[in-house]
């Protein structure tokens, strides 16, 4: 993941996936609580990216 382009698709692809795990197998259920832990980390990841562009 290099461009904030690619960082926004995938938080936009996990986001639509946790909802489809959570809907199917429940919000606390494993596959959800690991996706929702790379969806922080990608979120993360991107307002840190956002606030280097501005500084920059």
């Amino acid at each position: 993941m290099n461009t904030i382009e690619d960082i926004l698709d995938r938080i936009e692809f996990l986001r639509n996936k946790m909802t489809e795990v959570a809907m199917e197998k429940g919000f606390t259920n494993i596959e959800s609580v690991e996706i929702s832990q790379e969806l922080d980390l990608l979120l993360n990841l991107y307002e840190e990216v956002k606030h280097t562009q501005i500084t920059d």
